[in-house]
């Protein structure tokens, strides 16, 4: 049997099966057009998701960099913050002030027209130190060792003539400050004269009077004769110190207490004293120029008072930018002319120079040892005057930024200027500024330096060794951070090395400077946007009267001398 099975499972199939392929050419072609399709959308699809990459790798870098504009704009929103906030303070005090001004001016009664003034002016100059008495004759007036005018006799003047004597009084301080009295102690003697003054005759708390007047037509007549730099540093001085003093004896509002200070100053002195001017009860300050000036506490400024201080500050103000005017109009030709260096600059290793390359090398920095000059003779000047340190320091700090607004705009506007040599020479002129800083120190020069950022910069990059292999972020973040895309953008595109002939900055950084250019602006143009690379300069007053109260160390004026016009008038010496 089983011999049977083996037999029968060797034997050959009676039929052969044979598989036979059947081929749909159709559904072929249909399921390779489908598998076709779905490779096209799963490209568009991969295309799509690398696209979308990119697009949030540039969102990302954009939100980035609006993170950053957004912290800079939150620190200036809050700086914004403060400064309106200071604003609405003064505004308010200002509302304050020019409100006591309009009640002062509706209560003035009506005044005597100049011509009647200049009249009486005229007799008082034609008899200096003297005046008239009732019947027409002249008596002398003499100052004695205190600064007292009185008569001869030691008659006391009749009421009558309390205006005249007045007047009188106002004649011989006017001629004091005509002159120039100069420096006691560093301080200014006609600031203090002129306070003393007023304090002394009560002038802060008078409803009428022509004395304020008449100080600043002096002092305005002096600084448009601009006779001198001497002259407009000893009425910057002057006016700024006289500006402190008015800043810290004068306000517009009061209280109960100062009110009752003032009172009890008052009853030390006859009461008749503030009664106005002409007043028949009202004496004439007892007859004194100047008074003692031992415990003086705040006025209430009345009308007369206030405008005085508005005018000297608009004084102040302009004296301090027709200096800046002057030293910035000197610098102006020289600083056209160190721009771009002469062909006789070389720059030589330290210590591998010789005599002669010394020699051409200093002839070629002629121009920047003029600007140096000219900073020091300012300077002089300005301390010689005894100007405070504080508008020494604001002075060359507005004045620094204009040396740093021309060098940069020229160097951007010439293309022959962004050269690797030139940059070398800017750079070694730009090193005397900052050895003169030095030698200068903080205290006048302040954040001086630190306003020539912009060219500082700029020499960097045109000097900057290896261009070709720097990266943007490593020209943005660690050479030239101050500096705009447009700046660099436009430093770039005109650098050329004359010197060794290496490479600039590389193409593609050139590229994403300008495609940063293009994404990041805001101008309706965008080529005005990339043409925005020049800088501008700073015309503003960076001071104020607080600024003086609060930046002026204090002053003392209870040992200041007499000036020699008090003391001697037509020939005649008299005691202080």
């Amino acid at each position: 049997l089983d011999e049977l099975c083996r037999l029968h499972e060797m034997a050959p199939p009676v039929i052969k099966e044979t598989v036979v392929w059947v081929e749909d050419a159709d559904k072929v072609n249909s399921w390779n057009a489908e598998v076709d399709r779905l490779k096209g959308l799963l490209g568009a699809e991969m295309q799509a998701t690398i696209d979308a990459k990119k697009a949030l790798a540039k969102a990302e870098l954009r939100n980035e960099k609006l993170a950053r504009l957004l912290g800079v704009q939150e620190i200036k929103n809050k700086t914004l913050q403060d400064s309106v906030k200071r604003m609405e303070e003064k505004a308010s005090d200002l509302e304050a002030e020019n409100r006591m001004l309009r009640q002062a001016v509706a209560s003035i009664p009506s005044v005597k027209s100049p011509s009647s003034e200049n009249h009486r002016a005229h007799d008082l100059q034609a008899t200096p130190l003297n005046e008239k008495t009732t019947n027409g004759a002249i008596k002398p007036m003499i100052v004695d060792r205190n600064g007292d005018i009185h008569d001869d006799d030691n008659a006391e003047l009749p009421a009558s003539n309390d205006a005249e004597a007045e007047k009188q009084q106002q004649e011989l301080l006017i001629k004091c400050i005509s002159e120039d009295l100069g420096f006691s102690t560093g301080r200014p003697i006609a600031a203090y004269l002129i306070y003393r003054c007023l304090v002394h005759w009560r002038s802060f708390e008078e409803d009428r009077t022509t004395v304020f007047d008449r100080i600043i037509q002096k002092i305005s007549a002096a600084i448009e004769a601009r006779d001198s730099n001497e002259k407009l540093a000893y009425w910057l001085s002057n006016s700024c110190t006289l500006l402190l003093l008015l800043q810290r004896t004068l306000k517009t509002s009061g209280s109960a207490a100062s009110a009752r200070q003032r009172r009890r100053t008052s009853s030390l002195n006859s009461p008749k004293e503030n009664q106005a001017p002409g007043h028949p009860e009202r004496s004439v300050s007892d007859g004194r120029l100047v008074g003692a000036l031992t415990d003086i506490s705040q006025v209430e400024a009345k009308y007369p008072a206030l405008a005085f201080k508005q005018q000297l500050t608009a004084l102040l103000e302009k004296v301090y930018g027709v200096i800046r005017h002057d030293l910035k109009k000197e610098l102006s030709s020289l600083l056209g002319l160190c721009i771009q260096a002469p062909r006789t600059f070389v720059v030589s290793p330290r210590g591998t120079g010789s005599q002669g390359t010394d020699m051409a090398q200093q002839a070629s920095m002629a121009h920047w040892q003029s600007i140096i000059k000219i900073l020091t003779n300012s300077l002089n000047v300005l301390k010689s005057n005894y100007v405070p340190p504080f508008l020494i320091c604001k002075l060359f700090t507005q004045v620094f930024s204009f040396i740093n607004v021309q060098l940069f705009n020229s160097l951007l506007l010439r293309r022959e200027c962004c050269s690797f040599s030139n940059g070398e020479y800017v750079k070694a002129g730009l090193d005397e500024l900052e050895h003169w800083c030095h030698w200068l120190t903080e205290e006048y020069a302040g954040s001086s330096w630190d306003e020539l950022k912009h060219i500082r910069q700029a020499v960097t990059l045109l000097i900057l060794e290896e261009k070709h292999s720097k990266s943007l972020k490593e020209i943005t973040d660690d050479f030239c951070p101050a500096l705009s895309m447009q700046q660099l953008y436009r430093i770039s595109t005109m650098y050329c090395d004359d010197k060794f002939g290496t490479l600039g900055i590389p193409s593609d950084v050139v590229a994403s400077m300008r495609a940063k250019m293009i994404g990041g602006s805001s101008s309706p143009s965008v080529q005005d946007d990339i043409n925005s690379f020049l800088l501008d300069d700073d015309f503003s007053i960076p001071f104020s009267v607080d600024d003086i109260a609060r930046l002026m160390v204090h002053v003392d004026i209870a040992d200041m001398d007499l000036p020699p016009l008090i003391q001697e008038k037509n020939g005649s010496p008299f005691e202080a």
